[in-house]
């Protein structure tokens, strides 16, 4: 399976700029999310891989072969990068069965009968629709049409397997089931697949490295739970997580392992294993709801300002003060509106810089 490089890639259109300067290395066998925002330029970055949209700058290298090159004026075009792209509607052609759905493009490449029917039914195996093999996509669910659709990509033995959105279209039950069967599928094959969403759920259950941006721009390429737990900004800290990270402006003064701070009324030491170099005295402290603990005493005072339980764990708003904190509570439990609790801080908190976002220093908070 092939290594994908992308140095100082850049498109534009007009004055636009959907990706600017991106760099990025998709290791051999990786599942890489393009994740972000509408507009974010992820799409776009897929389809310049693709093939099927040309960058303004920068090269693009697939398993040592470059596809493109800016300045040399080299452009291979989508079918001869060997890839698989499986789109957000699955594009099925209604009037074939799911056998010849699947064989179509084998045919295309003048596969002998054999060897295709071989093929066709190693792919309805793996995905098991081996029993919709004489139906037709109007037949099928939209989960069973997926499965048809990814058979069909994955027939010719792509090196990369690119999709975009392609769980959109399903409800809530289905996407789970999909997802699982995705990171399966990414197993069994042993492909590299690029994956584009703006679901950060999805990029977390399904990614071994998430490339997170905004207005074209990287912020962030990582591992998911080394993003989930390290952001590199408060916009990867906003974006990835649900419920979203409490952030707390405030001030904070001193320097090396321990400093100073003040934050929703709080007064504070924010305590890390690193240095802390502050920019300027106006930071922010970001706190997972997971890290904020309903305690029986000890704590810091609050009210329940709204509770929404699910069963396996609730979602607790609590009114500190000025400052509303969202704190997640696992079990059966729940909480009447306006009761008095207390709260404490886990030892996991974040400390950016709140001009520039950048996260400045991981480390907890002592009262």
């Amino acid at each position: 399976m092939p290594e994908i490089i992308l140095n100082h890639v850049t498109k534009r259109f007009g004055k636009f700029i959907a990706v600017d300067d991106l760099n990025l290395e998709i290791r051999n066998n990786d599942f890489i999310t393009l994740l972000g925002p509408s507009g974010c330029g992820k799409t776009t970055t897929l389809r310049m891989i693709a093939g099927l949209e040309t960058p303004t700058e920068g090269t693009i290298t697939i398993g040592g072969t470059v596809v493109f090159d800016a300045d040399r004026g080299i452009n291979l075009p989508p079918n001869k990068r060997d890839v698989g792209f499986l789109f957000q509607n699955y594009a099925l052609w209604p009037h074939m069965t799911v056998y010849q759905n699947i064989a179509f493009g084998l045919e295309n490449l003048k596969w002998d009968k054999a060897r295709i029917k071989a093929r066709v039914q190693e792919l309805l195996a793996m995905l098991r629709i081996e029993q919709f093999e004489k139906r037709y996509p109007a037949e099928l669910s939209g989960g069973q049409q997926q499965r048809v659709a990814i058979a069909r990509t994955l027939a010719p033995g792509p090196k990369v397997l690119f999709m975009d959105e392609p769980l959109s279209n399903l409800d809530a039950k289905l996407r789970m089931e999909m997802r699982t069967e995705l990171k399966r599928l990414h197993k069994d094959t042993d492909s590299t697949f690029v994956y584009v969403t703006h679901d950060q759920l999805e990029a977390m259950t399904l990614s071994t490295r998430v490339c997170i941006m905004e207005a074209g721009v990287l912020q962030q390429y990582a591992p998911p739970l080394e993003m989930y737990a390290s952001p590199a900004n408060l916009f990867v800290a906003d974006f990835m997580g649900n419920p979203t990270m409490n952030f707390l402006p405030g001030t904070a003064a001193g320097n090396g392992n321990s400093i100073s701070v003040s934050f929703a009324g709080i007064s504070a030491s924010f305590e890390s294993d690193s240095p802390i170099r502050l920019e300027s005295k106006e930071v922010v402290i970001g706190i997972r709801p997971e890290h904020i603990h309903i305690v029986e005493s000890g704590g810091l005072p609050a009210t329940v300002y709204s509770t929404l339980p699910t069963g396996m764990e609730t979602t607790v708003r609590l009114q500190h003060g000025s400052a509303l904190l969202t704190a997640v509570v696992f079990g059966d439990v729940d909480y009447p509106a306006d009761a008095a609790v207390q709260f404490a801080f886990a030892n996991n908190a974040i400390l950016f810089d709140k001009a520039t976002g950048k996260n400045l220093a991981k480390g907890r908070i002592i009262l």
